[in-house]
């Protein structure tokens, strides 16, 4: 009786939470029937679409399906497909631009749409319906089954973006194809594209040619970001790459093919020592020793959060030469990318070699500024007025805020939430993506076990985030987005690694119903995509299974306590210099250490088994962990 008990709560749950525990979606839909019966796909169907606007979804279903299923699945114009793909004749206002329904029977499936755009995402779902071996690369034979659903689905949120640094590490042209592919797989409609910042200029800007020439490569080096040494007199430069502008249209080209909009960011008019290596004239030291950063250190960050740079990596906005750079550079942006918006950056400037430049002081005489900080605000003033030029929208970090915002720009609150609040009472529309919820470059689990940086965020930290802040008009809050800054992020596969899953807990904070959300059950779910993701040969991060470790000192006496983030893990640990299993202490209650140089070793088992990383901490590192109650 107690398991009949349990059985029925566990359902009821899963219905509760828009889920039956046999459907395993991310994002979460809007709701979800699950009904008797499935479809079971053969060689023999179709895929039909009712016009041309649909023609293409049903083109790029029939080419997933057929790869690995080995079929020859034809998408047809018509009526009469097993998979059928339609726009509604009439909007149905409910769904949006981007929304969808979903009915499968043992009959067939049928997606509808108000525009191509709900399809495609109506067909990532469907993907998500069949077995995990839809996402081989090779033929399968298993019994490609649909379960008999209806699903009605629409985002919460019309800008749900991922950011990828491509200026810290460059990533080729076909890496950056895959990356799309993933985020749109998971309902993402926005690519930020970090383009250009002090480790490299990623863009072909044909007029200004010497920004990829020199701009786009820096000397070979190798270790921990920020700890590599400079540059040397002579030294080749010989690492790293760029984008041709035919690269770039074709790869604003795959995107849109997949719903996603790219937008480009250049990074003005700090971070900019690419563009003042490649033209030493854009700075106020105008030193043409500047080289593009290898990851050296170039800058002294103190505890109340200001910093000196020892080089000069800021434009200079007193002189009119900057201007007609910037317009060289937006006019040849402005014509490359569809995105309403192009983003400037502005985070970061450093303003102390402006304080000590003459045409700077000028300028702030002649406009009667008190503070450098008003310098930033004419600059990009400035250069809204020449994005408006070429029809494109200013949207820039949160210290566009600083010595008054420019008059339409839209605001990327990134240092917290803050800055986002502020500018959404001032009425500017605001994209949220704060540290502390969405920078997927930090830790995501046991600090000893992480590649090393400076600050952490585990996945449900990720999926509590709500980016709609408590008394703020949601009209304002255009959306929210990840940041993958990639100082530490060589390779694809470290890519994957830092942005999956906390990627998932992100595209559901961003697509489905806030009221909806459940930690226990998207861990479910989070479980499942990991075996999709082994099938396709995508990288992730399993931090979730290790233990989380709390070092609590008090009255002499050092104490631990134990937890993790996925319900129900047993955690085993040692401190007698034995490695833990699951024949030693098991954790129950928090653990008194004894006085001397112990060393805690802890291990996390599910069923018997081991699932998480053997977590070592000597006695410098209970240390230096320890917390006062």
């Amino acid at each position: 009786m107690k398991k009949l008990v349990l059985l029925l709560l566990f359902f009821s749950l899963a219905t509760v939470y828009g889920q039956n525990p046999a459907i395993q979606l991310i994002p979460q839909p809007v709701e979800i029937q699950q009904s008797d019966g499935s479809f079971l796909l053969t060689k023999t169907a179709t895929i039909g679409f009712d016009n041309q606007q649909s023609s293409k979804i049903a083109e790029m279903l029939s080419q997933k399906l057929n790869l690995s299923t080995g079929f020859s699945i034809k998408a047809q114009q018509g009526n009469v497909g097993s998979i059928q793909l339609n726009l509604n004749k009439v909007p149905v206002a409910l769904i949006g631009k981007e929304g969808y329904t979903l009915v499968s029977s043992p009959n067939g499936v049928v997606i509808t749409a108000n525009a191509p755009a709900g399809l495609f995402y109506g067909m990532q779902t469907l993907l998500q319906l069949l077995p995990k071996e839809i996402e081989s690369k090779t033929a399968v034979n298993v019994p490609w089954t649909i379960p008999s659903v209806k699903i009605t689905d629409y985002p919460r949120f019309g800008w749900r973006g991922l950011m990828l640094d491509v200026s810290r590490n460059f990533f080729t042209k076909e890496e950056v194809k895959q990356y799309i592919d993933q985020l749109a797989r998971y309902k993402f409609n926005t690519l930020h594209w970090h383009l250009t910042d002090d480790n490299g200029w990623r863009v072909e800007i044909k007029s200004l040619p010497k920004l990829t020439q020199i701009g786009a490569w820096r000397v070979a080096r190798f270790g921990q970001f920020g700890e590599r040494t400079a540059p040397k007199a002579g030294e080749a430069a010989t690492v790293g790459g760029f984008y041709t502008q035919a690269d770039i249209k074709e790869i604003i080209q795959y995107a849109l093919d997949r719903n996603v909009t790219i937008l480009p960011e250049i990074d003005v008019p700090g971070h900019s020592m690419s563009a003042i290596a490649s033209y030493p004239e854009l700075s106020c030291t105008k030193d043409t020793s500047t080289k593009v950063n290898p990851g050296s250190s170039f800058s002294e960050w103190y505890d109340n959060g200001t910093f000196k740079m020892k080089i000069d990596n800021t434009l200079n906005p007193s002189d009119e030469k900057v201007y007609v750079f910037l317009d060289k550079v937006f006019t040849e942006l402005a014509a490359l990318f569809p995105n309403p918006y192009i983003h400037v950056g502005g985070d970061e400037c450093y303003k102390g070699f402006w304080t000590k430049d003459a045409g700077c002081q000028a300028l702030m005489k002649k406009m009667n500024m008190t503070h450098p900080e008003e310098l930033q605000a004419y600059f990009m003033k400035r250069v809204e007025t020449i994005l408006k030029s070429k029809g494109k929208k200013l949207i820039g970090w949160d210290e566009i805020l600083e010595g008054g915002i420019a008059p339409e720009a839209t605001v990327m609150s990134w240092r917290g939430i803050k800055g986002g609040i502020e500018a959404a009472k001032m009425g500017h529309d605001v994209v949220m993506t704060p540290t502390t919820f969405a920078y997927l470059d930090y830790q995501q689990g046991e600090q000893t076990i992480e590649p090393l940086i400076y600050a952490d965020l585990r996945l449900s930290k990720c999926y509590s985030f709500n980016p709609v802040p408590e008394g703020v008009d949601s009209k304002y809050i255009l959306g929210g987005q990840g940041n993958l800054w990639t100082e530490q992020v060589v390779t694809l596969h470290h890519a994957e690694y830092m942005t999956w899953p906390r990627g998932w807990a992100l595209s559901e904070d961003f697509w489905s119903p806030n009221a909806s959300k459940n930690w226990a059950n998207f861990i479910q779910r989070v479980e499942k995509q990991f075996d999709r993701s082994d099938v396709e040969g995508v990288n992730y991060s399993t931090a979730i299974y290790d233990a989380i470790i709390n070092i609590i000192g008090k009255a002499g006496k050092t104490t631990v306590s134990m937890d993790s983030e996925v319900p129900g893990l047993d955690i085993f640990y040692t401190i007698d210099g034995a490695m833990p299993n699951k024949y030693t202490p098991k954790y129950s209650k928090p653990v008194e250490l004894p006085e001397g140089p112990v060393t805690l070793r802890v291990v996390t088992y599910r069923n018997g088994k081991q699932i998480g990383h053997l977590i070592t901490l000597k006695p410098e590192e209970l240390k230096k962990r320890q917390t006062k109650d």
